[in-house]
C-alpha cells in the first residue's frame, strides 16, 4: 500500500471560508402560533454586520461572527472572553413564506420570524346548507 494520498483540486472555484475562531452552537428557543414559527437565539457579542441568516431549500442557516468587548481608548490587561463564531442550520417543514422572512437583533438576542404560507395555516371549513 502507498503512503502517497491524491489531492484532487475541487472543480468549484469559490473560496472555503476558513477561521481559527472557535465555533459555537447558539442557545435558541423556538415557538410556533397559526400565523409564524419564531426562533430566538442567543448571540451575545454579535454586530448585525457579523450575522449571515439565510433560507435555502427548507433549511434556516445562522451563522454570526462575535469580536469580543472592543475599546480604542484602551490595552487589555486580561481577558476571557475570545472572538468565536456562531453557526447552526435547522430543516424545518415545507410551507415558509420565504419572502416575508424578517430577523432583528436586541441585546444580543437575535429573534427570526418565518411566516407560514397561506397553503399550510390552519383554516376554519364553512358548511353549507340545503
Amino acid at each position: 500500500m502507498s503512503d502517497q494520498k491524491n489531492i484532487v483540486k475541487k472543480e468549484n472555484e469559490s473560496t472555503e471560508r476558513v477561521s481559527r475562531k472557535p465555533v459555537v452552537t447558539p442557545a435558541v428557543d423556538i415557538f410556533e402560533n397559526n400565523d409564524e414559527i419564531l426562533v430566538v437565539a442567543d448571540v451575545p457579542g454579535t454586530a448585525s454586520e457579523g450575522l449571515n441568516i439565510r433560507f435555502d431549500k427548507d433549511q434556516l442557516f445562522i451563522e454570526a461572527s462575535s469580536e469580543g468587548w472592543r475599546s480604542d481608548d484602551m490595552t487589555p490587561l486580561f481577558r476571557e472572553f475570545t472572538s468565536f463564531d456562531y453557526r447552526r442550520i435547522f430543516e424545518l417543514a415545507p410551507g415558509i413564506d420565504v419572502e416575508k422572512i424578517t430577523a432583528e437583533l436586541t441585546n444580543g438576542v437575535l429573534s427570526i420570524h418565518l411566516p407560514k404560507s397561506a397553503a399550510i395555516k390552519p383554516r376554519r371549513i364553512t358548511i353549507s346548507t340545503d
